[in-house]
């Protein structure tokens, strides 16, 4: 899944959730939070700054010798595990 099948399929999932979000709303949201070549994003700036970035069960970014590295958390790996309850 590449970037824009990302903000598509987001959008569609917000839709079915009943909310109203646009494809350039999920676009802008996205690129604050992954950041883009020319900027940053939020997570890019935290691990800069040597905090790692708890995204609850789905899993966290963290350094790992000074390289960004994430771990799953466990809602994600029941999922792929296929033992999500």
């Amino acid at each position: 899944m590449d970037k824009t099948q990302l903000i598509e399929a987001t959008t569609g999932r917000a839709a079915d959730d009943g909310d109203q979000l646009t494809t350039e709303s999920v676009g802008h949201t996205l690129d604050a939070l992954f950041g883009t070549v020319e900027h940053p994003g939020s997570i890019a700036e935290a691990l800069g700054r040597g905090e790692t970035v708890h995204l609850g069960s789905f899993g966290s970014f963290h350094l790992e010798g000074g390289t960004a590295a994430f771990r799953p958390g466990k809602a994600l790996t029941e999922f792929l595990q296929h033992t999500t309850r």
